[in-house]
């Protein structure tokens, strides 16, 4: 079983776009997926149509009481596992042990899912920390500005500091605007740096529109060059052994 975070310690980079286009791009292949939405806000559950159903909470979430809120989206292998607005309280009740709970998660579902994806919150937290240190790769989206660029730097160096392995860290230029001469210069200038995927996921409405169609970029708008870009950044992930 494959588990992946998609996360950045800053904002409006592109993670929840991410999560819900990588998520279908497994799903798609036959793989039996479950997008986790960390997030309080819960955008990646408003982009799947998906909604809380009882009562379910941050402890029931970390007691294990978990399965019976997944629920499957519209699409074939794919399901989501919804955020409730306690989540913005997580980290005052994830216990000391680094991962503990997120561990235990990954046990119960692993002979149910081939790839489980978290959507994360932005910020720098224990909840963070506790996904980043156990799952298997984390993907990182990178607007190609100055304070993106410093966000990634930053994680970097929390890798180091906690002693997670820096191979788990996949990176990638989102939301590229071809126009900006700025982008240009920044992706020619960090590209091929380990750390660093191919792909890079242009800034287009049809990304922007997701908001509005609720779908997948693949759904409402197939063979676009965003999801096409999607498509490419998922089995890139896939293939992906190294970084640094």
């Amino acid at each position: 079983m494959k588990s992946i975070a998609v996360y950045s310690s800053k904002g409006g980079v592109g993670k929840t776009s991410t999560s819900v286009n990588l998520s279908y791009a497994s799903a798609i292949r036959g793989n039996r997926t479950l997008l986790c939405d960390m997030d309080a806000q819960g955008a990646a559950s408003f982009y799947y149509k998906v909604s809380t159903q009882g009562k379910f909470t941050k402890k029931q979430l970390l007691k294990g009481k978990f399965q019976k809120h997944i629920q499957p989206t519209t699409y074939p292998n794919l399901d989501l596992l919804p955020a409730h607005f306690s989540f913005r309280n997580l980290d005052l009740v994830l216990g000391d042990e680094n991962g503990h709970e997120f561990t235990q998660l990954l046990a119960k579902l692993s002979n149910e899912y081939d790839v489980i994806i978290f959507d994360c919150p932005p910020g720098m937290s224990t909840l963070s920390e506790k996904l980043i240190t156990t799952v298997q790769k984390v993907v990182i989206p990178v607007i190609p500005t100055t304070l993106s660029i410093r966000a990634l730097a930053q994680l970097v160096r929390f890798f180091d500091k906690t002693g997670t392995d820096r191979k788990k860290m996949s990176a990638f230029f989102s939301m590229v605007e071809r126009r900006k001469k700025m982008h240009v210069e920044t992706v020619m200038s960090y590209r091929k740096k380990k750390v660093f995927l191919k792909t890079h996921i242009p800034y287009l409405a049809d990304v922007e529109k997701m908001g509005i169609t609720r779908q997948p970029v693949a759904v409402s708008n197939p063979g676009s060059p965003a999801s096409v870009a999607y498509d490419r950044l998922w089995m890139e992930c896939c293939k992906r052994k190294h970084s640094a």
